[in-house]
């Protein structure tokens, strides 16, 4: 299982203009992604076109994009050691984990990842 990281853009050029590179109305700046779990999926290439297919956007105004990917292990590894804190950020980013499957191709509804998975992962 991996996860797979998204990263958006938002082009503020486009919100009272064209936004449009030849007009000199570009103006793009990063936003959040997500976070996706893919399950039923052994290869990285699978799960990142999974992803890219089912997130990708390319408008004028917001982009969307797959741009990084670790297995659940790597990515579990990162965060941060505040677990069961009042606010803790480990909890928050487990929680924020949108949970996909080639199994269930149109269900994006199945969000966070419980500390005790982990040890499984």
């Amino acid at each position: 299982m991996f996860i797979i990281s998204t990263q958006g853009l938002e082009n503020y050029g486009a919100h009272g203009e064209s936004g449009k590179f030849a007009d000199g109305h570009n103006y793009w700046k990063f936003k959040a992604g997500s976070e996706y779990l893919v399950e039923d999926l052994d290869r990285e290439q699978d799960a990142m076109a999974f992803v890219a297919a089912l997130t990708m956007e390319n408008g004028i105004g917001w982009k969307e994009y797959p741009c990084h990917i670790q297995t659940v292990s790597e990515w579990a590894k990162d965060l941060p050691d505040d677990a069961g804190d009042v606010q803790s950020c480990r909890d928050y980013y487990l929680s924020r984990v949108i949970r996909v499957s080639p199994n269930r191709p149109h269900d994006t509804s199945r969000r966070g990842v419980k500390e005790e998975e982990l040890a499984v992962f």
